[in-house]
């Protein structure tokens, strides 16, 4: 092996010589051992080092919690005092709106308390006012019987004088003129007087119907004819759409246009004249106008228009006039949703209208033709008829008696309460049976019961005839099962017709 060796030295010509170093396997393991140790201590610094530096990361990250602890404590403690404060304000408002709920509670307490005192008084004025409506209405019924009864003697009576036989003298028909005159003018007074009170009472209706101007305007030429041609005034009904219609109550719109044809008539000149025109205008409504030729009023006089008991014109002491006729006519158009205006030049004349909803136009027109008083009376002459007359009231009795004696085709049967009424009637069984309403011991309404309660007796027509000449009166009678309503003082002519039209059944 030495020859090997150096052989090999040899190898390059140079021959060296060559250490060998033997270390033992003690030094070997110290030498290990060292470099465990120094590769511990470097993992251990190294894991110093980094732990070091985890530690200062550590410590960054915890500075930075507490300074985002600590805005977040600053802004837990902001957001807790700003809630804090809202709460003290919510609280404070609170505290507020339920002292004024508490105080609002004791108000409405008291204004319910109020309210309920108010209630019980309203209620109790209601029942006052009820009451003193329902005393004024049993007054003006009684006024209205009181002042009637002796009227319907009066102008009954002097109608007699006037159609009797023989025939007055010249002198004696104008002294009996003038007491049928005076008596109409006051029966005129007492039906407008207590109209008005029916109609400010509340307790006037109107039925609304679809009312032809045509046949309305021809009813009123017909009734005020007599009073034009007598005052020498010329009428003129100025052409129009026969076909125009309106909404109104037709007894009540004949009403207030023969009122106004009269104002028309009573207040115009001498020789005047008076025109009747109808208009339609576009808002749906229909014009009926009525003008005269008179002296015209100044704007003064017709600010007092339309007032009771204001009479224009009285100081010419030519015109005779309640003064209420317009109040009325105000009234009544006014209750059928209707308007009227008057337009007046002085020296010129006056101008009323009244305008009503229009209704739309029918194509025919046609107008029922009543049976004339005269026709009535033709046909009944030939036949013998029995009238009872129950009335307790002496000069009524008297009046209707002579009333019958100029009618031969007529028996009267007169009795003086309504039970000896009763009996006449089971035995005779008149044609028709004239009943007065207030009768000693059983009443009108009460007699007519059990005239209509027994077989015998209950097909007889019976006609109520009274000095409660109301509408509520009359609709009451109606109501009862009276054949018609004759109101006192009677008119012999009305009167007739409405006994010949009972015996026509």
């Amino acid at each position: 092996m030495n020859n090997k060796n150096d052989q090999s030295g040899s190898a390059g010509g140079v021959s060296r010589p060559k250490t060998i170093v033997k270390i033992d396997d003690g030094a070997r393991m110290r030498v290990a051992k060292d470099r465990r140790s120094r590769d511990k201590d470097a993992i251990e610094v190294d894991a110093k080092n980094i732990n070091r530096e985890k530690l200062v990361t550590i410590r960054e990250e915890n500075a930075e919690l507490r300074e985002l602890t600590a805005s977040s404590r600053e802004k837990i403690v902001s957001a807790a005092e700003k809630l804090h404060a809202e709460a003290d304000e919510h609280m404070i408002v609170l505290q507020q709106a339920n002292s004024e709920l508490v105080i609002s509670t004791i108000e409405a307490t008291k204004l319910a308390e109020e309210l309920e005192i108010a209630r019980k008084e309203l209620e109790i004025s209601k029942n006052l006012a009820e009451k003193a409506n329902r005393a004024k209405s049993n007054f003006l019924s009684s006024m209205s019987h009181e002042l009637r009864t002796p009227l319907n003697a009066i102008l009954g009576f002097a109608q007699l004088l006037e159609t009797g036989s023989p025939a007055p003298t010249d002198g004696q028909t104008k002294k009996i003129n003038q007491i049928t005159k005076a008596g109409w003018y006051l029966l005129e007074l007492i039906n407008q007087i207590l109209e008005l009170a029916v109609i400010e009472s509340g307790k006037l209706s109107v039925l609304k119907e679809n009312i032809s101007l045509k046949e309305i305007i021809l009813e009123c030429q017909i009734m005020i004819e007599p009073q034009s041609l007598e005052r020498n005034i010329s009428l003129h009904i100025l052409p129009f759409d026969s076909t125009l219609m309106v909404a109104a109550d037709k007894t009540r719109l004949k009403q207030v246009l023969f009122n106004l044809l009269s104002n028309a008539i009573k207040y115009n000149k001498k020789r005047g004249s008076i025109e009747i025109s109808c208009s339609t205008s576009t808002s749906g409504k229909t014009r009926i106008s009525i003008k005269d030729s008179g002296l015209g009023l100044s704007q003064e006089k017709l600010e007092q228009l339309f007032q009771p008991f204001n009479r224009l014109g009285q100081e010419n002491g030519l015109n005779q006039g309640t003064g209420i006729g317009l109040m009325i006519c105000k009234e009544l158009v006014e209750l059928m949703d209707g308007s009227i205006g008057v337009t007046s030049t002085v020296g010129v004349g006056t101008e009323f209208w009244v305008e009503f909803t229009s209704i739309s136009p029918l194509q025919t027109f046609t107008v029922d033709t009543a049976l004339s008083i005269s026709q009535s009376a033709e046909q009944i002459t030939a036949i013998k008829h029995v009238l009872l007359y129950i009335e307790d009231h002496p000069a009524n009795l008297m009046l209707v008696e002579q009333i019958i004696l100029d009618h031969p085709n007529i028996t009267l049967l007169t009795a003086s309460d309504g039970n000896m009424g009763v009996a006449l009637a089971r035995a005779h069984i008149p044609h028709a049976i004239l009943l007065d309403i207030n009768l000693p011991g059983i009443s009108g309404f009460e007699t007519l019961k059990i005239l209509h309660s027994d077989l015998s007796t209950a097909h007889i027509p019976v006609i109520a005839i009274s000095a409660n000449a109301l509408p509520y009166d009359i609709d009451k009678a109606m109501e009862a099962g009276f054949h018609s309503y004759i109101t006192k003082p009677i008119k012999i002519k009305e009167f007739m017709n409405s006994i010949n039209m009972a015996f026509n059944l």
